[in-house]
């Protein structure tokens, strides 16, 4: 009887998108692909009829694919750099189902890796690495986190994060449903890291500083996400972003707009492949 009882763990909602989307973009975009990610779809597993849920249209979804992969291919570029300039620790705030050490095994195991996420998803995530044969390695740190009724840094450090040593972190995917506090809160405890730390963390435009092709997009994604309850309640400018991030005590700041992911990563496409303007990634160093 409780077992019968026991609720069903699953990943997050969002979670599971944003890695069908990567898929996606291997499967039917042209070549060159931005990033090689079918690991997350492999976990999930979905229904042979997947690509008929409306958040799977590949032409609707285009942009905001792109947008997805161009974030992936930013982020492991980004912590490849900082392992070769002798950065060991890397934190993924809002890990989902992130594939960083499948993906990139030759690299990860020079790093301790930590993923924080949300209990439900990271239970999910585990199981499903050990049932396809991906196992957990002694340098892959799962921290289960309820950013509602605890300390997301206080579980970091129990799972034997040093504290003393330089780190990169990535957040993305995870300003839009924080208040603006708690994003302020996020960067003063980030920006405690010792010197040689690196925060990459991506936030979203006002919709009226987004393309006019991207503002009905955006007002969908926004109506979708309110009635699935998680809505999103945070946009900040780029120079709001970067005031909160001096303030926070950062020492060098950098705002990489779409404009530059798009300049770097989509270049010579031929196929209109290219991301959706709102999201922005603000690179900040202690």
């Amino acid at each position: 009887m409780m077992e019968q009882n026991r609720k069903k763990v699953e990943p997050d909602n969002t979670a599971v998108r944003v890695a069908l989307w990567r898929a996606m973009h291997v499967q039917i975009d042209p070549l060159p692909h931005i990033v090689e990610d079918e690991i997350g779809f492999k976990l999930i597993a979905p229904a042979g009829e997947w690509r008929q849920r409306p958040d799977m249209s590949p032409d609707f979804t285009k942009r905001l694919r792109a947008s997805v992969v161009a974030r992936a291919r930013f982020i492991d570029d980004l912590v490849i750099a900082q392992q070769q300039q002798g950065v060991h620790q890397y934190v993924i705030l809002g890990a989902g189902l992130d594939t960083f050490a499948q993906r990139q095994p030759a690299i990860a195991e020079q790093l301790q890796i930590f993923e924080i996420d949300q209990p439900d998803t990271q239970s999910w995530k585990q199981q499903r690495l050990m049932e396809l044969g991906f196992g957990i390695p002694s340098w892959l740190h799962f921290v289960s986190v309820d950013f509602e009724i605890s300390s997301w840094w206080k579980q970091l450090i129990k799972a034997g994060f040093d504290t003393s040593k330089p780190a990169v972190v990535a957040c993305a995917g995870v300003s839009l449903y924080l208040t603006k506090e708690a994003v302020q809160a996020t960067l003063r405890q980030i920006a405690t890291l010792p010197a040689g730390s690196t925060l990459a963390i991506a936030f979203y435009l006002p919709l009226e500083l987004l393309d006019e092709v991207d503002q009905p997009l955006q007002q969908i994604a926004n109506k979708g996400a309110a009635a699935a309850g998680t809505p999103f309640i945070s946009f900040f400018t780029p120079a709001e972003m970067q005031e909160m991030a001096l303030q926070a005590g950062f020492k060098a700041i950098e705002v990489v707009s779409t404009e530059t992911l798009a300049q770097r990563y989509f270049m010579g496409r031929t196929d209109r492949f290219s991301p959706a303007s709102g999201e922005n990634f603000l690179v900040a160093l202690t």
